[in-house]
């Protein structure tokens, strides 16, 4: 499979395709390079930490839209069990930008919802590149009020451009869906856990991030509005959005910072896409944690905690208002 190296990747791609060239003169001419073929995977290593210590927010920007990254169905196919799907918000139609259903992380029964884009052309405009509309996130309050009632913890997977700002999505009342989602995951009576998995965007991505306890993998982004719009607004040029999520701070490391994120999930060396298995037993463990820690506290606490946690987030500085 290859692994659709980016710009920045160029060296780690040309050391493997040395490795790949060994490895094939081994099987024609039985010879044996195992040796050489060794070295040049330590040297690989190496290499690839090193250039991935050094990521620029724009090239961490890239790697959380890879196409190659796990997405939530991947992840649902590692760490669910009996996953039992939900379709349709029961007012207008299902949204497959939305994957929303019930099922067991180990041996506790959970509510799990998360977008989903697609791998190919065909999947990709049928899951609309994981932007839902309004109908996606109704279905997601079905099933966030359907775990309040019987008890169970939701896990949502973060992971879309935005929103989609369609004319039907917005005819069909596109700001309330999302309002309304906030609304109901703030006072959703069972704990809820988040994880960001790869680009966290805008009111889309927080109208089912309202936890908790919020996870973050390594290079995924979490921001307001996309590089590209930002620049856009700023310096009227897409062009600049390497500039744009510079400042924007949406790493993990800047999120961290600011006491956004609750804890960061460290990826496979080169990015989830390179060990879906590895990537989806750390998010596992993360979420296992997480739960078991909520889960100890009772109910009125953990909601007062997240109402004190919501309450938090940002700052405002009279002296210059």
């Amino acid at each position: 499979m290859s692994l659709d190296y980016l710009e920045f990747e160029k060296p780690i791609a040309e050391l493997e395709e040395r490795i790949l060239e060994l490895q094939r003169l081994s099987d024609d001419r039985s010879m044996n390079f195992d040796e050489e073929i060794e070295t040049m995977r330590e040297k690989n290593r190496s290499l690839t930490a090193d250039i991935f210590s050094k990521l620029s927010a724009w090239q961490i920007t890239q790697i959380a839209r890879h196409p190659l990254r796990p997405y939530t169905l991947d992840y649902i196919e590692r760490i669910v069990s009996d996953f039992q799907e939900v379709h349709g918000d029961r007012m207008y139609a299902d949204d497959p930008a939305i994957v929303a259903g019930l099922g067991k992380i180990g041996s506790r029964s959970v509510a799990i919802i998360g977008h989903q884009k697609g791998r190919d052309t065909k999947e990709r405009t049928r899951r609309n590149f994981g932007m839902p509309r309004p109908e996606g996130y109704r279905k997601s309050q079905r099933v966030m009020q359907l775990a309040s009632r019987f008890g169970l913890p939701v896990v949502t997977l973060i992971d879309t451009a935005g929103a989609y700002p369609g004319v039907g999505a917005e005819e069909r009342g596109q700001s309330e869906a999302i309002a309304r989602s906030l609304e109901v995951m703030a006072s959703v009576e069972t704990p809820v856990v988040s994880v960001v998995i790869g680009e966290g965007g805008s009111g889309g991505a927080l109208a089912i991030g309202v936890c908790d306890h919020l996870l973050m993998l390594e290079y995924a982004v979490y921001s307001v509005i996309s590089p590209e719009g930002c620049a856009s607004i700023l310096w009227k040029s897409a062009e600049k959005a390497s500039d744009a999520a510079e400042a924007m701070k949406m790493t993990t490391k800047d999120l961290s910072a600011q006491g956004l994120v609750d804890e960061v999930i460290q990826e496979p060396l080169g990015g989830a896409h390179r060990d879906y298995d590895s990537a989806a037993e750390s998010i596992e463990r993360h979420i296992t944690l997480a739960l078991d820690k909520l889960e100890a506290s009772p109910k009125e606490e953990m909601l007062e905690n997240r109402y004190q946690r919501l309450m938090s987030l940002g700052r405002f500085d009279r002296k210059s208002a």
